[in-house]
């Protein structure tokens, strides 16, 4: 006989991890990085995969690290994951700078930053355009599948609108498990259980 008590019980939804999708942490992951945490997929191959949590903020600014990029207001920095945590990341829709690469249509990671400097300082708008992180998220081979069969993650796609929307990042994690309905709804309202240690 079946309980409604399986409603609590997390599952992964079975879809496979691609370049571009998103990771969904399920709700009760204790955990300072990756708790309530949504990460984009950059790359994800048969040996490795990478990844940038986009609702994490930082306390630090573009300009607490290039003092020479003048903009009419702050620019934050999320932390993009525990690894490689002194370098910097971007995400951005601006088509035709060098070296840059796509993760789907009209939506890019990295590329010359030189570009990205220049559009910022001659004062164009940002919002919806560039993120900046540090640091990435890395699974090893298999590792991501393993945790995803351990029911750690959901996969799911968001709209690069949704990704870029700093001003939404904050309820990204409640917003996109929402989204995926039925059961992954009613988890997006559990209270999240502060961490024992």
């Amino acid at each position: 006989m079946q309980h409604d008590t399986d409603i609590f019980r997390i599952e992964t939804n079975h879809v496979v991890p691609t370049r571009g999708k998103v990771l969904i942490s399920e709700p009760f992951l204790c955990d300072y990085m990756f708790g309530r945490s949504v990460v984009l997929l950059i790359d994800h191959t048969k040996d490795s995969t990478m990844g940038l949590i986009l609702n994490k903020p930082s306390p630090l600014c573009l300009g607490d690290l290039f003092k020479e990029v003048i903009y009419k207001k702050e620019i934050p920095i999320y932390l993009g994951g525990p690894l490689s945590n002194d370098t910097l990341f971007y995400l951005h829709t601006l088509k035709g700078v060098e070296g840059a690469m796509p993760i789907r249509k009209g939506f890019y990671v990295n590329g010359d930053f030189n570009a990205i400097r220049q559009y910022i300082m001659e004062g164009n708008e940002i919002r919806g355009k560039i993120r900046f992180f540090l640091g990435y998220a890395g699974w090893d081979h298999q590792q991501l599948n393993q945790e995803i069969k351990e029911n750690t993650w959901l996969v799911s796609t968001e709209n690069t609108h949704s990704l870029m929307n700093e001003e939404e990042s904050q309820d990204l994690w409640k917003n996109s498990l929402g989204k995926l309905g039925g059961k992954y709804e009613m988890w997006s309202r559990f209270p999240q259980i502060p961490s024992l240690n």
